[in-house]
């Protein structure tokens, strides 16, 4: 094998990121590198690369043991990674980006006719003929990320790490990558392809690694395994072993029409879809990772306007061209990450719980203290947020709590529709079950509710209808007794084998 990781093992504060890890990668084959959030992947990625130092275990390349403390020293070891986001620079030439740092000299000056020889050159073992002159910011994403694979490959050479090089590609400009990643592959180079599009992974990898909670799970050809086994793998349990529990709202009656969103999508974002949202319906997302769950959250509340299709109420069309325009439609949004885009940690759970109500009535009128105190002591006693006071810093709470506060803050809006990614993602078991009684007690209220969550039985328990996600777009609908942890796994790996499976298509 020419990289072997052995007994990888890397500990942050209070978690084991990686606990245990082997792995072997060959020259000349694309091997996947699978798992949902937290599985360790990007863990293992910096620990190669020398982002991040090893706490145990040992790596070695071509037979000889390394142990990188730079990711220039990686580099010059032979590993180049390439991301999702292309990171290069955009104001320089195509040229001066694929020779930056080995520019050929003349009389000690940068002599920029050879320069530009080179890189043609270069480009041309890729099959692409590009103007090396024309500034690489100008040029389409996927000639970026080719000629970020090309940099990478001539300053490393043996090892190229991919980590989501195609989430921002669409289906032609995929290809195009693929080709020049087999050309690669079929040279001898040895190539480690992160993604979660599965579609991808049958197409490209020839063997495929899956980890889970920053252990290895299992190790095999691509082609010995199925969708469903995969998806199995990643999620960590089998059909039978997913809980068969009766949705919430399985025997309700029809409900009455709250919104509709017809033919709504995003180039390289989520394709169109078309969804109905009723007066007092959860309706769940669900999906593997990079699905376009949080893609189709964003988009509804305007974080990245609709390119296409219309929203309408009651009343009329709608406009969401922004989350401003969103919230002033009566919509809310608690987003995944808490921490970074829910709380603002230095602030008190007071101030934190009536950010929005304040956003929305202007920063000239503000709400008067006695009425702050009011509503951060009102939604601290009805969501039993465990503080000592109002005014302590909500980056002090357990995650539990600061996600109870991020969903106070905006219960104090009273929004017709609220959106929750992840709601109950790092919390205690104690504060997942208060979270989903309190979905049900809004939805109770006639509140309308979206619920994204990678845990297929708190989906089940909670969702009156599951829309179901593959490779960014909406591939399913599960409604009334359809919704079931059985129905909801064989909808996410359904493809070409699904009738293997016993999917219905």
């Amino acid at each position: 094998m020419l990289l072997s990781i052995r007994s990888l093992t890397k500990v942050f504060p209070g978690t084991r990121a990686l606990d245990d890890v082997d792995l072997d990668i060959a020259a000349g084959e694309v091997h996947a590198l699978l798992g949902e959030n937290g599985a360790g992947k990007s863990t293992l990625i910096k620990c190669l690369t020398g982002a991040y130092r090893r706490d145990g275990g040992s790596v070695t390349l071509d037979g000889a043991p390394i142990d990188p403390r730079s990711t220039r020293e990686a580099q010059a070891l032979g590993i180049g990674t390439v991301y999702q986001e292309v990171n290069l620079l955009p104001n320089l030439t195509v040229a001066q980006n694929l020779m930056f740092g080995r520019e050929p000299r003349r009389f000690g000056m940068i002599d920029p006719r050879a320069m530009r020889v080179q890189a043609r050159e270069t480009l041309a073992r890729y099959g692409l003929d590009v103007d090396v002159d024309r500034d690489l910011g100008t040029c389409p994403v996927a000639i970026q990320q080719i000629i970020a694979i090309a940099r990478a490959v001539e300053i490393s050479g043996k090892v190229l790490i991919l980590d989501e090089p195609t989430a921002s590609l669409d289906a032609r400009e995929v290809q195009m990558v693929f080709d020049v990643l087999r050309t690669l592959r079929d040279r001898g180079m040895a190539i480690v392809f992160v993604s979660h599009f599965l579609d991808q992974v049958f197409d490209l990898t020839d063997r495929v690694t899956i980890l889970r909670n920053g252990r290895k799970i299992i190790t095999t050809p691509t082609a010995s395994l199925s969708r469903m086994t995969l998806v199995e793998h990643m999620l960590g349990r089998a059909l039978d072993e997913v809980v068969q529990a009766p949705p919430a709202g399985a025997d309700a009656a029809p409900r009455t029409p709250l919104l509709s969103f017809q033919g709504m999508g995003r180039a390289g974002t989520i394709a169109p879809f078309d969804l109905a949202v009723g007066a007092g319906e959860v309706v769940g997302l669900a999906g593997l990772l990079g699905s376009g769950r949080t893609e189709t959250a964003e988009l509804l509340f305007g974080l990245r306007p609709a390119q296409t299709g219309t929203a309408r109420d009651q009343d009329g069309p709608l406009d969401l061209h922004s989350p401003r325009a969103a919230i002033g439609a009566g919509f809310g949004f608690a987003p995944e990450d808490r921490k970074t885009d829910g709380i603002v940690a230095d602030l008190s759970i007071r101030e934190n719980i009536i950010l929005g109500l304040q956003a929305r009535r202007g920063w000239a009128r503000p709400i008067p203290r006695a009425e702050q105190n009011r509503l951060a002591d009102d939604y601290i006693k009805q969501l039993d947020i465990r503080t000592s006071g109002r005014e302590k810093p909500i980056g002090e709470l357990s995650g539990g709590n600061q996600q109870k506060a991020v969903l106070a803050r905006w219960l104090a809006m009273n929004p017709r529709f609220l959106i929750l990614d992840e709601p109950t993602r790092g919390i205690d078991v104690g504060a997942h079950a208060e979270i989903l009684r309190l979905i049900r007690t809004l939805t109770a209220g006639g509140m309308s509710v979206l619920v994204i969550s990678s845990e297929i039985d708190e989906m089940v328990v909670v969702a009156d209808r599951v829309i179901v996600l593959r490779d960014r777009a909406h591939v399913a609908e599960l409604t009334g007794a359809q919704v079931s942890g059985d129905a909801i796994m064989r909808a996410i790996a359904q493809d070409g084998d699904a009738q293997d499976d016993g999917v219905a298509a």
